[in-house]
Protein backbone atom coordinates (compact mmCIF):
# COMPACT_ATOMS: atom_id res chain seq x y z
CA UNK A 1 0.00 0.00 0.00
CA UNK A 2 1.27 3.20 -1.05
CA UNK A 3 0.91 5.85 1.55
CA UNK A 4 -0.61 9.23 0.32
CA UNK A 5 1.34 12.56 2.38
CA UNK A 6 0.52 16.28 2.61
CA UNK A 7 2.46 19.28 2.10
CA UNK A 8 0.67 22.69 2.40
CA UNK A 9 0.34 22.50 -1.41
CA UNK A 10 0.57 19.61 -2.67
CA UNK A 11 -1.02 15.98 -2.60
CA UNK A 12 1.58 13.02 -2.38
CA UNK A 13 0.11 9.90 -3.59
CA UNK A 14 0.51 6.88 -6.00
CA UNK A 15 0.95 6.79 -9.81
CA UNK A 16 -1.99 6.28 -11.84
CA UNK A 17 -2.08 5.15 -15.62
CA UNK A 18 -4.17 8.67 -15.62
CA UNK A 19 -0.78 10.42 -15.29
CA UNK A 20 0.38 8.90 -18.30
CA UNK A 21 -0.80 11.72 -20.99
CA UNK A 22 1.36 14.26 -18.49
CA UNK A 23 4.53 11.84 -17.84
CA UNK A 24 4.42 11.23 -21.74
CA UNK A 25 4.85 14.95 -22.25
CA UNK A 26 7.80 14.93 -19.93
CA UNK A 27 9.62 12.06 -21.57
CA UNK A 28 9.08 13.20 -24.98
CA UNK A 29 10.10 16.51 -24.46
CA UNK A 30 13.94 16.36 -25.05
CA UNK A 31 15.25 19.69 -22.57
CA UNK A 32 12.83 18.30 -19.88
CA UNK A 33 14.05 14.39 -19.66
CA UNK A 34 18.08 14.75 -20.56
CA UNK A 35 18.67 14.77 -16.99
CA UNK A 36 16.50 11.53 -15.90
CA UNK A 37 17.75 8.91 -18.69
CA UNK A 38 16.45 11.69 -21.61
CA UNK A 39 13.22 10.96 -23.73
CA UNK A 40 10.94 7.83 -23.49
CA UNK A 41 8.39 7.40 -26.15
CA UNK A 42 4.76 6.40 -24.71
CA UNK A 43 5.21 2.70 -24.50
CA UNK A 44 8.41 3.50 -22.56
CA UNK A 45 6.99 5.85 -20.45
CA UNK A 46 4.22 3.48 -19.49
CA UNK A 47 6.77 1.06 -18.11
CA UNK A 48 8.58 3.78 -16.39
CA UNK A 49 5.59 4.37 -14.44
CA UNK A 50 4.83 0.37 -13.57
CA UNK A 51 8.32 0.11 -12.78
CA UNK A 52 7.95 2.58 -10.27
CA UNK A 53 5.29 0.74 -8.54
CA UNK A 54 7.23 -2.12 -8.51
CA UNK A 55 9.58 -0.19 -6.81
CA UNK A 56 7.06 0.44 -3.45
CA UNK A 57 6.07 -3.94 -3.73
CA UNK A 58 9.86 -4.34 -3.55
CA UNK A 59 11.30 -2.04 -1.84
CA UNK A 60 8.15 -0.86 0.61
CA UNK A 61 9.02 2.97 -0.94
CA UNK A 62 9.41 4.89 -4.11
CA UNK A 63 7.95 7.87 -5.64
CA UNK A 64 4.78 9.70 -5.30
CA UNK A 65 3.28 11.47 -7.75
CA UNK A 66 2.79 15.09 -7.41
CA UNK A 67 -1.13 17.00 -7.33
CA UNK A 68 -1.55 20.67 -6.92
CA UNK A 69 -4.27 20.95 -4.41
CA UNK A 70 -5.26 24.22 -5.62
CA UNK A 71 -5.55 22.67 -9.26
CA UNK A 72 -5.31 19.04 -9.05
CA UNK A 73 -2.74 19.02 -12.10
CA UNK A 74 0.10 16.43 -11.95
CA UNK A 75 2.80 18.70 -11.12
CA UNK A 76 5.62 16.26 -11.32
CA UNK A 77 6.94 13.06 -8.64
CA UNK A 78 9.20 12.82 -5.68
CA UNK A 79 10.06 10.17 -3.75
CA UNK A 80 12.53 7.87 -2.64
CA UNK A 81 14.33 5.53 -4.81
CA UNK A 82 16.65 2.92 -4.86
CA UNK A 83 16.76 0.34 -7.66
CA UNK A 84 19.38 -2.60 -7.54
CA UNK A 85 22.87 -1.23 -8.27
CA UNK A 86 21.94 2.47 -7.15
CA UNK A 87 24.91 4.22 -5.19
CA UNK A 88 22.26 4.89 -2.45
CA UNK A 89 19.10 5.55 -1.14
CA UNK A 90 18.09 8.69 -2.78
CA UNK A 91 15.28 11.98 -2.47
CA UNK A 92 14.51 12.40 -6.14
CA UNK A 93 12.38 14.72 -7.96
CA UNK A 94 11.09 15.69 -10.86
CA UNK A 95 8.78 18.56 -12.63
CA UNK A 96 6.52 19.30 -14.95
CA UNK A 97 7.07 22.11 -17.87
CA UNK A 98 5.74 25.47 -16.43
CA UNK A 99 5.87 24.14 -12.51
CA UNK A 100 9.58 24.84 -12.13
CA UNK A 101 10.56 27.71 -9.64
CA UNK A 102 7.37 27.56 -7.30
CA UNK A 103 9.44 25.91 -4.31
CA UNK A 104 7.17 22.08 -5.36
CA UNK A 105 10.59 20.01 -5.78
CA UNK A 106 12.03 21.36 -2.38
CA UNK A 107 8.19 21.19 -0.49
CA UNK A 108 7.80 17.47 -1.82
CA UNK A 109 11.36 17.01 -1.05
CA UNK A 110 11.45 17.52 2.54
CA UNK A 111 8.29 15.83 3.35
CA UNK A 112 9.69 12.87 1.50
CA UNK A 113 12.88 12.76 3.45
CA UNK A 114 10.91 13.46 6.60
CA UNK A 115 8.72 9.93 5.40
CA UNK A 116 12.03 7.71 5.17
CA UNK A 117 13.78 9.32 8.23
CA UNK A 118 10.83 8.66 10.73
CA UNK A 119 8.77 6.39 9.11
CA UNK A 120 11.01 3.84 7.67
CA UNK A 121 13.83 4.83 9.88
CA UNK A 122 16.37 5.69 7.34
CA UNK A 123 19.82 7.53 9.02
CA UNK A 124 20.63 9.00 5.56
CA UNK A 125 19.84 9.79 2.06
CA UNK A 126 21.44 11.17 -1.25
CA UNK A 127 20.42 13.14 -4.32
CA UNK A 128 22.28 11.78 -7.47
CA UNK A 129 22.22 14.53 -9.77
CA UNK A 130 23.21 14.68 -13.34
CA UNK A 131 26.33 17.09 -13.83
CA UNK A 132 24.63 20.39 -15.37
CA UNK A 133 21.31 20.20 -13.22
CA UNK A 134 22.08 22.89 -11.72
CA UNK A 135 18.35 23.57 -10.37
CA UNK A 136 18.49 20.03 -8.51
CA UNK A 137 21.49 21.20 -7.09
CA UNK A 138 19.69 23.91 -5.80
CA UNK A 139 17.13 22.02 -4.34
CA UNK A 140 19.46 19.63 -2.42
CA UNK A 141 20.77 22.37 -1.12
CA UNK A 142 18.08 23.78 0.31
CA UNK A 143 17.52 20.74 1.86
CA UNK A 144 20.86 20.93 3.77
CA UNK A 145 22.34 18.30 1.20
CA UNK A 146 26.47 18.75 0.47
CA UNK A 147 28.69 17.65 -2.26
CA UNK A 148 30.49 14.27 -1.55
CA UNK A 149 31.37 12.56 -4.97
CA UNK A 150 31.35 12.27 -8.54
CA UNK A 151 30.43 8.74 -10.07
CA UNK A 152 28.99 7.72 -13.10
CA UNK A 153 25.70 6.29 -13.29
CA UNK A 154 24.54 4.55 -16.60
CA UNK A 155 26.89 6.11 -19.09
CA UNK A 156 26.10 9.70 -17.10
CA UNK A 157 28.23 11.81 -14.66
CA UNK A 158 26.55 12.42 -11.46
CA UNK A 159 27.10 14.24 -8.34
CA UNK A 160 25.99 12.71 -5.17
CA UNK A 161 24.78 15.35 -2.64
CA UNK A 162 24.74 14.08 1.15
CA UNK A 163 21.37 14.71 2.84
CA UNK A 164 22.04 15.77 6.94
CA UNK A 165 21.91 12.16 8.83
CA UNK A 166 18.67 12.28 10.51
CA UNK A 167 20.22 12.65 14.05
CA UNK A 168 21.10 15.87 13.53
CA UNK A 169 17.64 16.72 11.98
CA UNK A 170 15.69 15.03 15.10
CA UNK A 171 15.25 18.54 16.73
CA UNK A 172 12.98 19.85 13.46
CA UNK A 173 9.61 18.65 14.29
CA UNK A 174 7.97 19.06 11.25
CA UNK A 175 8.37 21.22 8.12
CA UNK A 176 5.68 24.23 7.73
CA UNK A 177 4.98 22.22 3.97
CA UNK A 178 4.19 19.03 5.28
CA UNK A 179 1.12 17.39 7.20
CA UNK A 180 0.55 14.34 8.40
CA UNK A 181 -0.04 10.77 6.38
CA UNK A 182 -3.28 9.72 5.32
CA UNK A 183 -4.34 6.75 5.49
CA UNK A 184 -4.96 4.79 2.02
CA UNK A 185 -8.15 2.98 1.69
Amino acid sequence: MIPVLETERLIMREGLEADLDAMAEFYADAELSKFVGGPLDRDDTWRRIAMGLGHWRLRGFGNWALEEKATGDYVGWCGLWSPEGFPGREVGWGLMKGKHGRGYATEAAFRARDYAYRTLGWDSAISLIALGNESSVRVAQRLGAVFESLTKFRGMDCAIYRHPPARNLASNATSTHQKEEIACP
